[in-house]
């Protein structure tokens, strides 16, 4: 029963090559195979080719691959919530991954903090996936186990990486457990936009996975466009959180906001830990040696040869919020309130060994 669901499915659709049957006509066929889900050449799914066996590891495998998802699930009658085989590449997210028994019929999803939640809307099947792969927890039994002091290098000290996309994580905040929650700080747990504007696939296209842009207008008269959302503020959030002195919409509050935390990171590594940092989303480990202290990143120091390694405490903790926001696109609309936070208690910690302009922290809206 393993690969059942995965051979019908592929049978079918290797049908619409045939003169006979190309016509048919498979429910969101046009959407599906457009969306990021279908696209195999992402590195998302083909990242695996260059390996001797071209099969997706366990660890990945639930997210990467059709098959390895249905493990996880459960839906091959394996043990759910785990992942037992490694899986085939080149799947992309098929029609099975969401649509089974066993997707249908869940009423938890668990996240990597260890926390679980109640979920038995439909969104459940595409939370699974994006939550990321780490949490604050993870960061604070690396910082445990180095002991040291917070602005004190240690080599058991490296950059934890969240994944691509944990919006779900987001969403639920201090529910979830995601970011890095400092001690003594409260957080905002699950934001629930509207009664309209609450699943994901309220604002999703569920085969697409394109955003609803006119959904935004029913409520945001003026937001008629993607470049509309920059503006888009609740009446009851009025503190300037990115200390820019403007009151902006929240988007731009939180990507100036990241920005700033960006760079009160670069100032500590530099002035703090003699050991300056770069940062670039598009390579792996991220994080790299600013091997000239000039700020910039230079051709060539973005290598994984040039790696950052001259992590304390203290930086980990604002790198991991860094990237959690990084990663999630739309961190801004998922749960405004508890990236602020994150970015804004990053900063202040930071601020207590180098200089940081005043800062106002988010509460509930």
């Amino acid at each position: 029963m393993r690969y059942f669901f995965i051979c019908l499915l592929a049978l079918l659709l290797a049908s619409l090559g045939s003169a006979e049957t190309r016509d048919i006509d498979i429910p969101f066929y046009q959407s599906w195979v457009n969306s990021p889900h279908a696209d195999l050449d992402s590195p998302a799914f083909n990242h695996w080719e260059e390996e001797d066996d071209k099969l997706v590891p366990e660890r990945c495998a639930a997210c990467h691959s059709t098959t390895g998802h249905l493990d996880y699930l459960g839906a091959d009658g394996s043990t759910p919530y785990q992942v037992d085989a490694k899986a085939p590449g080149l799947e992309g997210v098929q029609c099975t991954a969401c649509h089974n028994r066993a997707v249908s019929n869940m009423t938890e999803v668990r996240f990597p903090s260890g926390s679980s939640v109640t979920r038995v809307e439909a969104d459940a099947r595409c939370m699974d996936c994006h939550q990321g792969r780490a949490s604050g927890a993870s960061v604070d039994e690396m910082v445990a186990e180095a002991a040291v002091e917070a602005d004190q290098i240690h080599q058991v000290l490296k950059f934890i990486n969240v994944h691509y996309s944990p919006a779900a994580a987001t969403r639920f905040g201090k529910e979830a457990g995601g970011g890095y929650e400092y001690a003594g700080k409260d957080y905002v747990g699950f934001f629930y936009h509207d009664d309209f504007a609450t699943q994901c696939n309220d604002c999703h296209r569920a085969h697409s996975t394109q955003v609803k842009v006119n959904l935004c207008s029913d409520c945001h008269r003026d937001a008629t466009s993607e470049a509309d959302w920059a503006s888009i503020r609740s009446k009851n959030s009025t503190l300037d959180y990115d200390g820019d002195g403007e009151e902006s919409g929240i988007k731009v509050e939180v990507e100036t906001l990241h920005e700033l935390l960006y760079a009160t990171m670069q100032d500590y590594a530099s002035q703090v830990l003699e050991a300056p940092v770069l940062y670039d989303s598009g390579v792996y480990p991220y994080f790299f040696n600013d091997s000239n202290g000039n700020g910039v990143n230079d051709p060539g120091e973005a290598i994984y040869p040039n790696a950052y390694k001259s992590w304390s405490p203290r930086l980990v903790k604002a790198a991991y919020n860094y990237q959690f926001v990084a990663k999630d696109h739309g961190a801004w609309a998922h749960n405004g309130q508890y990236v602020l936070q994150l970015l804004h208690d990053s900063i202040a910690d930071l601020g207590e060994a180098v200089a940081i302009p005043p800062i106002e922290r988010a509460g509930e809206f």
